[in-house]
């Protein structure tokens, strides 16, 4: 079966979920970055699933970003069609704006491998069942979205409310970065640290950087054992 992963970043790539696709026999990967020059599917035809990542522009700013636009008719075409959406940090918000919901800048940065809950729905869904009910995931984003109508919230924090849902069978959003393995994250603070000045200030920077380093090697391995968990149930219901 064949995967889309809609890119829409260069540095921000499917990590673990691009590892968990490669290790399913007979699965294949189509890469394709919508800001670089790509031609989106004109629909879901040809495709078992889509994956959307996360990048760091807003899921609202059409006028710089015009294949925003597209991609939300593709993501409803999906959804139409009962075929598995996955959306990650800005491709939740992503999800969350193809059901009509606003997307908008949140009150706090949320940058590091933040704890976030499972909720009792989520305890009972397919992808999070058994799975601990607490989650250090890293996390960076600066906006939040409104949940979808008829959407499922699976997980929850403090500072965050909407950190995943469901909607329908298998159209899932993940405001974390779950797919990122320790490399990754060390290449965003190496490229985008700098970004941090204008929400913490210049002084600030170096220890938040520190920081998450640190949470990185602290919590890595049960955030991979998360993402690999809910990446293979979550193209059990590709299969399906």
């Amino acid at each position: 079966m064949r995967i889309l992963i809609l890119q829409n970043d260069p540095i921000t790539p499917a990590g673990i979920v691009a590892e968990r696709i490669a290790a399913r026999p007979g699965t294949t990967a189509v890469v394709v970055h919508p800001h670089s020059g790509d031609s989106l599917p004109d629909a879901a035809d040809g495709f078992a699933a889509a994956v959307v990542l996360g990048g760091p522009m807003s899921a609202t700013d059409e006028a710089r970003y015009p294949a925003i636009a597209p991609m939300l008719d593709l993501l409803r075409d999906f959804h139409r069609q009962d075929r598995p959406l996955l959306g990650l940090c800005l491709g939740a918000q992503l999800l969350a704006r193809s059901f009509g919901k606003s997307v908008r800048r949140h009150t706090a940065l949320e940058f590091g491998f933040v704890p976030i809950e499972i909720t009792e729905e989520g305890a009972r869904d397919p992808l999070l069942a058994d799975l601990p009910r607490r989650q250090r995931i890293m996390q960076w984003h600066e906006d939040t979205f409104d949940m979808p109508d008829e959407g499922v919230r699976l997980m929850t924090g403090d500072a965050c409310i909407n950190q995943a849902f469901r909607v329908g069978r298998a159209t899932y959003g993940f405001q974390c970065h779950f797919e990122v393995t320790p490399a990754l994250v060390n290449t965003w603070l190496d490229g985008f640290g700098h970004s941090l000045a204008g929400h913490l200030g210049e002084a600030a920077v170096p220890a938040a950087i520190r920081r998450v380093r640190e949470e990185t090697a602290a919590y890595a391995d049960a955030a991979r054992a998360f993402a690999e968990a809910v990446s293979d149930r979550w193209l059990d219901l590709a299969v399906r």
